[in-house]
């Protein structure tokens, strides 16, 4: 049962010991459940499109996301030390661990800003879902050097380069969009750059609401273990979807094709991209809340 915490000013609650490690365990053998695996297969050198995806582009080690933290207002009882997880940012008080805003960079409240900042206009533009996942045929669009050539191709490059300059390309995320080809920058509707990155984020974007994983571990373990894992979690099932409509077929690592070169594969696409959407809505107001609590604590 939680318990108010009243003598630290930036600590709401302390989480009894069995509470707490419960969360934890709770936490690690979820993570472990993709995370096994993925270490089993790569120490193979087996490919694996979704998770090496993740934790090559994201730049977050396996080992970091089976950490667990409390996050910023709760505080842990314990009985012995080294039975706390292992942050640097802890401080103690008596019987009881809570991370110091003390220890927060300074120099990163900057950023902090602009990521909610970004969370929270992400959060107001009207969703949109007609893209189909076209961003991963721009990438290989009249290319000689595709970027996941580990896996084949489909179709071939003759119908995959006519199916592109068929459909209208309204890529709404610079991420995504700079790993466009050359010849398929020009044909994308919206205009997109660094610069611009806040104004043109929408939350029916599948790489924005799988970004939401980069946001969560960014300001780790500042951001709960319970967000970082919500986040990561929606990261998987995003990503799979995005190869499963790409013109790749992964069909030997159990994605089954999302064909939207097809009226029936474009419909089951938005379908799809649709439960993205609203699956990922309640992380990124947890995303939110925690970065405010941030901002009001440091």
């Amino acid at each position: 049962m939680l318990q108010q915490k009243k003598d630290l000013p930036y600590v709401e609650f302390i989480l009894p010991e069995k509470e707490w490690q419960k969360e934890q365990q709770t936490h690690q053998e979820l993570i472990a459940g993709f995370i096994d695996p993925y270490l089993e297969k790569r120490s193979r050198h087996e490919k694996d499109p979704v998770l090496d995806f993740l934790f090559e582009y994201y730049k977050f080690r396996p080992s970091h996301l089976m950490r667990w933290s409390p996050g910023i207002h709760r505080a842990l009882e314990f009985r012995v030390f080294d039975s706390l997880p292992e942050f640097s940012e802890f401080s103690t008080e008596g019987n009881v661990a809570f991370l110091n805003p003390d220890f927060f960079p300074k120099k990163r409240l900057r950023s902090v800003h602009w990521m909610v900042d970004m969370l929270k206009k992400s959060r107001s533009q009207k969703p949109l879902f007609g893209c189909f996942g076209m961003h991963e045929w721009a990438m290989v669009y009249r290319s000689d050097n595709v970027r996941h050539n580990q896996i084949p191709l489909r179709l071939p490059m003759d119908e995959i380069n006519k199916f592109v300059e068929s459909r209208p390309l309204v890529c709404t995320h610079f991420d995504a969009f700079r790993f466009f080809t050359e010849d398929a920058r020009p044909m994308n509707k919206n205009h997109l750059s660094r610069e611009t990155f806040q104004d043109t984020e929408q939350p029916g974007c599948i790489h924005t609401n799988m970004d939401l994983y980069k946001w969560a571990y960014k300001l780790y373990p500042w951001i709960s273990g319970n967000a970082l894992r919500k986040a990561f979690l929606n990261a998987v099932y995003a990503r799979r979807i995005d190869m499963q409509a790409s013109p790749y077929d992964a069909r030997e690592f159990g994605l089954e094709p999302i064909k939207i070169e097809t009226e029936e594969g474009r419909k089951e696409y938005i379908k799809l991209q649709t439960d993205i959407y609203e699956q990922s809505m309640p992380i990124r107001e947890q995303l939110i809340e925690e970065y405010e609590n941030i901002l009001q604590v440091v």
